[in-house]
């Protein structure tokens, strides 16, 4: 969850690299389905994936870079197995072939700030910063929730969502406590 005077969105998040179909189809179910990877910026230059657009006018400041698919092993890259497979290659950072990936895609990987929440409190930031503390690769999949009548998920609706899913919630404010009190 972000706070209330941002977006007061929540967002589902999970580690790139542990990307399945079926975490993908889940996901989908329950989101706007628009996948998003918040990135550590030196594996987005590694793989070459430039900002979407020099100066951006989106008022939270979102650093999209340009869409990807995985160039092989995938058919249309829409479905729930085909982003799953890219959102892996976007976490496996043993691979480091920008042509493991082509352009445009299905998967809009994110820039995320280097000081992370503590530099800019977007979820972009936490979903790096969350891989990051659990000893993963900075990469972490991204999908703001919504409701069935398809409008935004608030932190109610939230809080009953991840009871009724075993999920944890969190806040990007626990997060920023989190960091600034264990120095990290």
């Amino acid at each position: 969850m972000d706070n209330e005077d941002r977006e007061n969105e929540g967002d589902f998040i999970f580690a790139a690299e542990k990307a399945t179909p079926e975490l993908l189809a889940f996901t989908i179910r329950y989101s706007s389905g628009y996948i998003c990877v918040g990135m550590d910026p030196d594996r987005l230059d590694e793989l070459n994936l430039p900002l979407m657009v020099k100066d951006s006018t989106d008022p939270l400041r979102t650093q999209y870079t340009i869409s990807v698919d995985a160039a092989e092993g995938v058919t249309t890259g829409i479905s729930a197995a085909d982003r799953s497979r890219t959102i892996g290659i976007l976490g496996n950072f043993d691979i480091k072939d920008p042509a493991a990936l082509r352009r445009p895609g299905h998967v809009l990987p994110l820039r995320a700030r280097k000081g992370g929440v503590i530099e800019r409190g977007g979820h972009t930031e936490a979903a790096a910063d969350l891989m990051r503390l659990a000893g993963m690769n900075p990469a972490g999949a991204l999908c703001e929730l919504v409701n069935d009548d398809g409008t935004m998920k608030r932190r109610d609706d939230c809080a009953e969502f991840a009871r009724e899913h075993d999920l944890k919630l969190i806040t990007i404010s626990d997060l920023v406590a989190y960091r600034r009190a264990h120095a990290c």
